[in-house]
């Protein structure tokens, strides 16, 4: 096996080109077997194993420098640079992460999770080069749907400026660009980057600065280059901005990828290379259900099926149907996503009301402005985004939501911990972000029939408000609990004394088991649904106060702006003298693992809860 021998960085280059695709072959295999256990993400993968490849056969890592962007293509990138033997344990708590991650290799020189961030980092990394008297290689590789992100477009307007060489290659698995125009396109490519031509080309523009009137000559040249090369030269949105461009590539060619990278080297100034990939390759499941195997859950590699299928609704799920349902009662409501119409349940609302349904692509800056705009127009927006996505369009939803004080809804999904995805995907600043400002309200569900209560509210409500819900199944228990929703209040559940357990959302079933321990250990406890964080219901505080000898608060969030420290500046500004323990996730980044596991290790399942509470006794 040819796999074996890649042991560290840089042992392709020992693999004799006549090898190149069996290596490529014998990488998909290890990557379809491994994923099928630990899950992950397959697709974008699988398309990415060739171009991969041709990046560490052509630049000379860790000198040069490969920023992935997201980041969910990088597995190959990981196997060629010694990582293969820590497979087994991807995604788990204490394994490698399924992301770029700086403390596993230097290799990895930017840590990234979010998408549109590759080409800021790499003209970062750049201007560091260039600053530091550095002569090596920075490439960004960015994917099509990346681009559907303003940052990029703000970095490549900067790095249009650049005299230094910087590649930038685009990863186009969706042809969304433009198509290859066969001879033509790499004929002029071939030209356009030979020594010979950039060295005449060089020397004819400083001849023409000392002449008289030369600036005239060189912009009429310009002109004509340009006119000349719309006809024949496809990415010309990116050579008006100064961008050389190359391509389109077939990104599962190896030999000619590495050609080509070898032509961008000698560019003097940014270049971006266009390669064309299908995602999914190699693996027929994933290449009919690219959407599916994204990021996937263990499955069976013959039929491509789950392993452990789900047999119970999950909060997306419910929100889902309940989607359907409002869209069914009021023509007013529509639905705004960011690329994620399947991860966020919008999928069957834009099959019913396709008209009423805009997916803005990878860009939750202008979903929120453009719910705003919805907002303004007399419509019911609801835009549905994982909280860790939310959290890039803050500013849009301080100054065009809230100032304005338009009722959007934010169905906010995967708050808390999310689990395999790490420190880039936690959703545990969802509380502190948003409380903060003025206008903004926030609820948080018990179980599937508040979800389905909360969004009824949310929508009714006219003003800016966050429903938050967590990832994995949705809670059936207390469903004898449904007193209506009203702002701002708290919900009672059991009533007696001692103890008084505040929890948020999901906690709410970890306090449910919580108070089941304690009892079993003579305590009376109460139970209080606090519903919402903003405002918070400062009326159940006091009467908590007057009857009890411990508060303590539930939060699936940070403890810096959180929950508990709202129902801590209520006794304070109260004067209680009550004893208080605040039950939240620590002031950090919490890596990648099983959620459960998380939950353990952070102190807030129920079994430590209740150890903290009676130590707080």
């Amino acid at each position: 096996m040819f796999l074996e021998t890649i042991e560290q960085t840089n042992d392709i280059k020992k693999v004799a080109k006549e090898d190149w695709d069996a290596l490529a072959q014998e990488i998909r295999d290890f990557l379809i077997q491994t994923i099928s256990v630990t899950g992950g993400h397959l697709g974008s993968n699988l398309g990415a194993v060739e171009l991969t490849m041709a990046l560490h056969l052509a630049l000379d890592l860790p000198r040069d420098k490969i920023i992935w962007d997201v980041g969910h293509q990088s597995y190959t990138h990981k196997i060629l640079t010694g990582r293969r033997e820590d497979f087994g344990s991807l995604r788990q708590f204490h394994g490698i992460s399924g992301f770029p991650k700086r403390k596993e290799s230097e290799c990895d020189v930017f840590d990234t999770g979010h998408s549109s961030t590759s080409i800021s980092a790499g003209l970062g990394l750049v201007k560091a080069r260039d600053l530091t008297g550095g002569d090596n290689t920075v490439v960004a590789v960015i994917g099509d749907g990346s681009l559907t992100g303003g940052m990029a477009y703000e970095a490549l307007n900067n790095a249009a400026k650049l005299e230094k060489n910087f590649i930038i290659i685009l990863n186009d698995n969706n042809m969304s660009i433009s198509e290859n125009v066969g001879g033509m396109s790499k004929y002029l490519n071939n030209i356009r980057t030979a020594s010979g031509y950039l060295d005449l080309k060089k020397g004819i523009y400083n001849a023409l600065l000392n002449m008289k009137r030369g600036d005239d000559i060189i912009n009429r040249l310009r002109r004509a280059k340009s006119s000349f090369k719309q006809l024949v030269i496809p990415g010309m949105f990116f050579e008006d901005m100064g961008i050389t461009y190359l391509g389109p590539v077939d990104g599962h060619d190896i030999d000619t990828m590495v050609s080509v990278i070898g032509d961008a080297r000698r560019v003097e100034g940014p270049v971006l290379i266009h390669v064309l990939t299908q995602k999914g390759k190699g693996y027929l499941p994933a290449e009919r259900h690219p959407a599916r195997f994204h990021g996937t859950e263990p499955f069976d590699i013959e039929t491509g099926v789950p392993s452990r299928p789900r047999t119970e609704a999950n909060y997306t799920d419910v929100f889902s149907t309940v989607m359907c349902k409002l869209g069914q009662r009021d023509e007013k409501v529509v639905a705004i996503t960011a690329a994620m119409p399947d991860g966020t349940g919008l999928k069957r609302f834009r099959n019913m009301y396709p008209g009423r349904f805009f997916d803005v692509g990878i860009a939750e800056q202008h979903a929120v402005t453009f719910a705003a705009g919805l907002a303004a127009g007399g419509l019911k927006p609801i835009v549905a985004v994982y909280s860790s996505f939310l959290q890039r369009a803050y500013d849009q939803i301080l100054h065009d939501v809230c100032i304005q004080n338009l009722p959007v809804v934010f169905a906010v999904d995967r708050a808390g911990l999310v689990g395999s995805d790490g420190e880039t995907h936690q959703g545990i600043f969802d509380f502190t972000y948003l409380s903060g400002i003025p206008n903004m309200h926030i609820c948080a569900p018990k179980n599937k029939w508040e979800l389905s209560d909360m969004m009824k509210f949310a929508v009714a409500l006219g003003a800016p408000i966050a429903v938050r819900y967590p990832r994995g199944t949705a809670y059936a228990g207390l469903k004898e609990y449904r007193a209506p929703i009203e702002l701002g209040k708290a919900e009672w559940i059991y009533r007696e004394g001692e103890i008084a357990l505040l929890a948020v959302g999901s906690m709410v079933k970890t306090a449910q088991r919580v108070r089941e321990l304690l009892k079993e250990k003579g305590h009376s406890v109460s139970l209080v649904n606090a519903r919402f964080v903003k405002p918070i219901d400062e009326e159940a505080v006091r009467e908590a106060c007057r009857g009890h000898r411990l508060l303590v608060t539930m939060e699936e969030n940070v403890a810096c702006g959180g929950y508990g420290e709202k129902v801590l500046d209520c006794m304070n500004r109260t004067g209680a003298k009550n004893a208080f323990l605040g039950i939240s996730i620590p002031d950090a980044y919490v890596e990648h693992g099983n959620v459960e596991l998380l939950k353990a290790e952070l102190g807030i399942d129920p079994e430590s809860v209740a150890r903290r509470v009676e130590a707080a006794l």
